[in-house]
């Protein structure tokens, strides 16, 4: 055989990166048909680099890239979800696939491929922080509330019911426990966001302070220091006071506030914060106690309960694992793993003090 001859399992496995390839472009012109303006180049511009990975293999196949197969399960799935909601989400997943590249340990694809790789992962992750920058924070305060009420209710139920009092005993704790949290959640993301709020309103210039400029002596200058009091170099705060100066000296009218913070500081809604919270989090904590409330027995209503939690803790699992670019199923199987050690824990203090009651 021809030593520059390629095996049966090179074949298969190049043919599978051409399948790949493909549907991976395929996912960027998805999500681009999705996008307006810079983003949309960018993405139709990653899509050209991946069509440009599919001509090398396409050159090394020759006759072999003929009827390639399917690309995997994963680029597939991409696929679908770039051309059906093209969301934040399908980056991240994209982000995740080019920061797991195959070429980097395969010596039969160019270097310049892996490189290629890294630098996708760079681009993909620069467009997700986007996405999840404009993704609204009562969203991620939900997903976060909601996981603190399923754990938190899941762990109280399954301790009281071990205690082996009544089913309902049981639906009064389970309600109980859902109102408490979640009036604490409201009350604690009401107060926390009022408080960031009025810091940063104390932090905020002083409208009228503008208005003296023209009155200073320019010789002391100690325009100077506001400016070096909010970070500014000597040097800089030096220049920048001086063109402030230089704009009245020459009668010109400033059309803004010259010591206006050009950060625009938005805490968002206290109320808007609490009323979510208060919602996601009663929405965890209902999920434990929705057998007992549907009448169950208390260890059918159990076993329900616990695997009811152990979809909810997944899903926000792998949601969160999803924003932050990481492998979702990992993130789930944490979540859950969390979750039922909870329950575990309090399950089995529940039996102690059922024994000693």
């Amino acid at each position: 055989m021809n030593q520059d001859q390629p095996t049966a399992q090179q074949i298969k496995r190049w043919r599978g990166y051409l399948a790949n390839e493909r549907a991976e472009a395929a996912a960027y012109r998805g999500l681009a048909d999705r996008r307006q303006g810079e983003e949309r180049e960018i993405l139709l511009a990653l899509a050209e680099a991946e069509a440009r990975h599919e001509a090398y293999w396409l050159n090394k196949l020759g006759d072999a890239a003929l009827n390639p197969p399917r690309a995997d399960l994963k680029t597939r799935l991409l696929g679908f979800l770039a051309r059906r909601f093209g969301s934040v989400f399908t980056l991240a997943l994209l982000q995740s696939a080019e920061s797991r590249s195959p070429y980097d340990s395969d010596a039969d694809a160019a270097k310049q491929m892996s490189a290629d790789e890294r630098i996708h992962a760079e681009v993909v992750r620069g467009l997700a922080s986007r996405g999840r920058e404009r993704m609204s924070g009562n969203f991620r305060a939900a997903v976060f509330g909601i996981n603190d009420g399923l754990v938190s209710n899941v762990a109280l139920v399954m301790g009281v019911m071990a205690s082996g009092v009544a089913p309902q005993v049981v639906i009064i704790t389970g309600v109980s426990g859902l109102l408490a949290g979640a009036l604490s959640m409201a009350a604690g993301e009401f107060i926390s966001v009022r408080s960031q709020t009025e810091l940063l309103d104390a932090s905020t210039p002083d409208p009228k302070a503008h208005e003296v400029i023209g009155e200073l002596d320019v010789e002391a200058n100690e325009l100077e220091l506001v400016f070096r009091a909010r970070g500014l170099s000597e040097a800089e705060a030096r220049e920048k006071a001086a063109g402030v100066f230089l704009k009245f000296e020459n009668q010109q009218r400033i059309k803004s506030n010259t010591l206006a913070d050009p950060i625009v500081h938005d805490a968002g809604s206290a109320r808007s914060a609490a009323l979510f919270s208060f919602c996601a989090f009663a929405l965890g904590a209902f999920i434990p106690i929705l057998p007992y409330l549907l009448g169950m027995d208390q260890l059918p209503a159990a076993v329900v309960s616990l695997l009811l939690v152990g979809i909810s803790l997944m899903a926000t699992g792998g949601i969160t694992g999803v924003l932050s670019g990481k492998p979702p199923a990992f993130r789930a199987l944490r979540q859950l793993g969390i979750g039922y050690g909870a329950a575990l824990i309090t399950y089995v203090l529940g039996l102690a003090f059922g024994m000693v009651l």
